[in-house]
């Protein structure tokens, strides 16, 4: 079908947003290379020391350091974020983020020792917290309703992409027996910050981060390239006067405070949507997916499992592959059901592991093909659902003057819980003294989180599919949570819109006429009615 004049192009949209999308790669390889990097065998006569059975192995307390200490500064990035995204925007923050990315990679491939080597964890931590909460709300605000859920995803597909690419590039360097089997890894990952970093340079700021700082004139001309349009067409005076409408009333709120986003109640319901962000991040940390990419390699092993290493690809493969259902799902079959589905079916596949691995013994062949692919069953329904949808609800359920905030602690929280996991599970699962033991038992904790997902899903994700972002707003100031599939019905039906758009938009097209501003003809329409 040709398209016509005055119909905005989607290809612009969604080739930025798919590109800013790269950004969910260094996340997906920056996590996903330190578990085989740990069971090298020179990273392991390197940084560990000889255990009771005469091997060179990290210490417990080694392995959790380099391996949470990344969140700890992940989780740092991500509250700052929500001050460097409203300050320097959403681009420029993205690429300052990049900047302390590369000093911790740096910091990584000249370690000689532990101490260095964690230090440059925390920066490339900064970095990677800063990326994962800017670069999807830059998604949420630069795509077309229609794909807003498939475009988002996306970041997650990156990452999933990133955590393949780093088993693959680790499987590769493995045997090599000198420093450059853990260099070549880590240092690689330059490249991937020169690629993101060069590439912001094309991208168009965020309209709706522009109207917010006063740039109403900034905003348009985004508008148009994202639209493909001359700045005067009427369909981006239309969004533009949508954009500004939402934020107007919102400003009449005044600053949001921390107060306001976690516990004061207003209009707007800010806690609510924040709590749920929360909670969704935190419980998708909880369903034990970082468990599989932190320490699934040396799992696979202690499980008899011949060649963890391939186990590994293996369940990276499943992971790459089952997200691209996830794109389609979020906007084709919606938020709510979908992720109802997915803590059911992620639910049941982490206490099948549980179960099987507390039945069997190392040397039961059968018991081990079961517990690698309930383990692949549980990473399908992660990949489809929970990893792609949290992004995508997170970034988007939040008001546009709360959204830099709001996301900052919503993926906090995410990388709060990442730092936990990772620094308890060798306590948990290893034996020894001052040691849990757990083993496989510890899926029976994963497992039960699944659980609570489920209740969580039923009682606070709405149904958001295909409404603009400042429709999803309208949603929350009118509709609860489980009367929300009701309410976006009703929105899609009668096209409804912040109720000072009408005035905007008269405004803007009077603008091309050197008549009066929005501001007059948003009063003349309250003195109208």
């Amino acid at each position: 079908m040709t398209r016509l004049a005055e119909d905005p192009s989607k290809a612009m949209a969604i080739g930025v947003g798919m590109f800013a999308a790269f950004g969910g790669f260094l996340f997906g390889y920056d996590t996903g290379y330190i578990s085989g990097v740990k069971a090298m065998p020179y990273f392991e006569r390197h940084f560990g020391e000889l255990n009771a059975e005469g091997k060179y192995a990290l210490t417990t307390a080694t392995d959790s350091l380099i391996t949470s200490i990344l969140s700890a500064g992940t989780f740092c990035g991500a509250i700052a974020s929500g001050y460097i995204g409203t300050w320097l925007g959403r681009r420029l923050g993205i690429g300052a983020y990049l900047l302390v990315f590369c000093a911790g990679v740096a910091m990584q491939t000249a370690a000689t020792a532990v101490p260095l080597f964690a230090v440059g964890r925390v920066l490339a931590g900064l970095g990677v917290g800063g990326v994962s909460c800017l670069v999807p709300i830059y998604q949420s605000e630069t795509a077309p309703k229609q794909y807003r859920g498939g475009i988002v995803s996306a970041y997650q597909l990156f990452i999933t992409i990133g955590l393949l690419i780093a088993a693959i590039v680790v499987n590769a360097t493995k045997d090599y027996d000198n420093a450059s089997c853990y260099q070549i890894p880590i240092g690689i990952q330059f490249v991937w910050a020169a690629i993101l970093g060069v590439g912001l340079f094309a991208l168009p700021e965020s309209p709706r981060w522009l109207v917010l700082k006063g740039h109403d004139e900034k905003a348009r001309r985004s508008l148009a390239r994202l639209f493909r349009l001359p700045v005067e067409s009427p369909v981006v005076d239309d969004e533009l006067a949508n954009i500004v409408a939402s934020v107007q009333h919102e400003q009449t709120l005044g600053s949001v405070t921390y107060a306001e986003l976690l516990w004061k109640s207003s209009p707007q319901r800010l806690p609510l949507r924040v709590w749920t962000g929360i909670a969704f991040q935190a419980l998708q940390q909880l369903s034990g997916i970082n468990f599989i990419f932190y320490y699934g390699t040396t799992f696979f092993r202690n499980s008899g499992i011949s060649n963890p290493f391939m186990i590994t690809i293996a369940t990276n493969v499943v992971n790459v592959g089952m997200t691209f259902p996830g794109m389609w799902a979020v906007d084709a079959l919606g938020r709510r059901n979908t992720t109802i589905y997915g803590s059911c079916g992620m639910a049941v596949s982490q206490l099948i592991v549980a179960i099987t691995g507390a039945a069997i013994s190392v040397n039961n062949q059968a018991g081990q093909k079961v517990l690698v692919a309930f383990t692949c069953i549980f990473i399908a329904h992660f990949a489809a659902i929970w990893g792609p949808f949290a992004w995508v609800i997170t970034s988007e359920i939040m008001s546009n003057r709360a959204r830099s905030k709001g996301v900052s602690l919503t993926t906090g929280s995410q990388w709060l819980l990442n730092f936990a996991i990772g620094y308890a599970t060798p306590y948990l699962v290893d034996k020894g003294p001052g040691k849990a033991g757990l083993g496989s038992n510890v899926f029976f904790i994963w497992g039960g989180c699944c659980v609570i997902g489920l209740v969580f899903a039923y009682f606070f994700v709405a149904e958001t599919k295909g409404l603009s972002l400042e429709q999803i707003d309208l949603l929350y100031r009118n509709s609860s949570v489980r009367n929300s599939p009701k309410y976006r019905r009703q929105i899609l039906a009668e096209n409804m819109q912040d109720e000072t758009k009408d005035g905007i938009v008269a405004a803007a097209h009077d603008k091309h006429l050197g008549v009066v501003g929005h501001h007059e003809h948003a009063e003349s329409e309250k003195e109208v009615v």
